[in-house]
């Protein structure tokens, strides 16, 4: 019997050439990579994802193995049945929530600089009241000078002693409540 034209794993119909075999491992270690990080989502995420019923008891199942090599199989079996999945569009929607996790990071970082500027210095207050005139001036002069005191009192405590961080933890819980919408790239407005 004679070979066919062309090689098995070709598609007569394209021309393109077979995937090498280390690109085909390249792509499973990125479909088992993929099959990680979903093991790893909590069951409310999981719940949103696009996920065939047999790809979404794997992995359920993968989150209750504590075993390693049992974990380790169970990876693997997610992976071949990502083979199936959409990996493009599960790959989108882990992004997107990563950037919204980051972004959210960031706005508290923002949060932190302002409650230490505020605690630092009396002008940043006037800069925020002013840019956010419905805020509680009073509420927020009282909590910063709570603060401040606390601050100066962890500076008088004996070495090794935890610090007060009532306060402080207050003060931002304020900050965190009130709508204080700017430009992100600034660090001096939120």
């Amino acid at each position: 019997m004679p070979a066919p034209p062309y090689p098995p794993d070709t598609d007569p119909d394209t021309d393109a050439p077979p995937a090498s075999k280390s690109q085909v491992k390249r792509d499973m270690h990125a479909l088992l990579d993929l099959g990680r990080q979903l093991i790893a989502l909590p069951a409310s995420r999981l719940d949103e994802l696009p996920l065939d019923d047999a790809l979404r008891d794997a992995i359920r199942l993968a989150q209750r193995i504590h075993s390693r090599e049992g974990l380790r199989r169970q990876v693997h079996y997610v992976g071949k049945l990502m083979r199936k999945a959409d990996a493009d569009a599960l790959r989108t929607q882990l992004a997107l929530w990563q950037q919204g996790a980051d972004r959210q990071t960031q706005a508290l970082h923002r949060l932190e600089a302002l409650r230490e500027r505020l605690l630092e210095d009396d002008e940043a207050l006037t800069d925020l009241l002013a840019r956010h005139p419905g805020q509680d001036a009073q509420a927020l002069r009282t909590r910063i000078r709570a603060a401040r005191q606390e601050t100066r009192g962890n500076a008088q405590r004996p070495a090794g002693q935890e610090p007060a961080r009532k306060h402080y933890r207050a003060l931002f819980q304020q900050l965190k409540t009130m709508d204080l919408q700017e430009d992100p790239n600034d660090v001096r407005s939120a």
